[in-house]
């Protein structure tokens, strides 16, 4: 008797956009390849989501996902957590080319998120915009808000660990990578403000920038797996364990969701 190989669970990827893309220069979707290989890598399948703001499409796309991951790119709009935005910080932000339509569009990814009971897991942007839909708020430029602070954007240095967070210790990062001080890179200049009310902080860097969070315990059965991130571990994932650990226990969690809700 041949003995039937279980699928690889299948993860839907919000990509970010690029305001002129190859062929026409049309608004074009954009992942970079280390998501993809770090997806590939932990054994599960990439799925893109498309550039769609259509409810119905995209809790489609979110039902035959196993899983969900957010990505990096533009800034959130201060519109949908500081509409007052004074002139000096508005001046820092670089939102998306796309008049907020990814915006709305990964708003709803997490709507259905919730309501379908994906596994989750966001990054960077994701991160911040996660905080954003569930009621919090944003520190819109570090270098002007929190002077004192550490320069956390270090887009050169991308691929290397710049700095530590430290993690909670019971936390689920903290479970997945075996540490409580875990080695990130840092490509950012905001950062999460105000928490959401279902979130709570489980990493912080030494000069208390949010680096992860996770749902509260009360709020842990919405979700079978939820951790968002303000670091890049899809770029740390090839030479670093404790990174590529985090995509290997997210697809875990895709496969054990499909098989429990198949």
């Amino acid at each position: 008797m041949v003995r039937a190989v279980a699928k690889p669970p299948v993860i839907l990827i919000s990509p970010s956009i690029e305001r002129q893309g190859e062929g026409f220069r049309d608004l074009s979707l954009c992942l970079a390849q280390p998501y993809q290989d770090a997806v590939t890598r932990a054994g599960a399948v990439p799925m893109i989501l498309p550039a769609t703001t259509s409810r119905q499409v995209i809790a489609e796309f979110v039902r035959q996902a196993d899983g969900v991951l957010l990505t990096g790119g533009d800034d959130v709009n201060p519109a949908l957590y500081r509409p007052d935005l004074p002139p000096r910080l508005e001046r820092t932000v670089k939102v998306t080319p796309d008049d907020g339509a990814r915006d709305l569009r990964e708003m709803i990814v997490v709507a259905e998120v919730l309501r379908q009971r994906k596994p989750l897991l966001a990054i960077c942007r994701g991160h911040q915009l996660l905080n954003v839909a569930l009621g919090g708020t944003l520190i819109v430029d570090i270098p002007t808000e929190l002077p004192r602070a550490r320069n956390h954007s270090r887009p050169d240095r991308r691929y290397d660990i710049v700095h530590d967070a430290h993690l909670t210790p019971d936390s689920l990062l903290a479970k997945i990578t075996r540490t409580q001080t875990l080695g990130v890179n840092s490509t950012h200049h905001q950062a999460v403000g105000r928490v959401a009310p279902p979130l709570r902080v489980t990493a912080r860097s030494e000069d208390d920038v949010v680096e992860a969070m996770e749902l509260k315990p009360e709020a842990a059965r919405w979700l079978p797996f939820l951790l968002s991130v303000q670091f890049h571990p899809e770029r740390l994932a090839e030479r670093h364990p404790e990174h590529r650990a985090i995509f290997d226990a997210f697809a875990r969690a895709c496969a054990r969701n499909r098989n429990t809700n198949p």
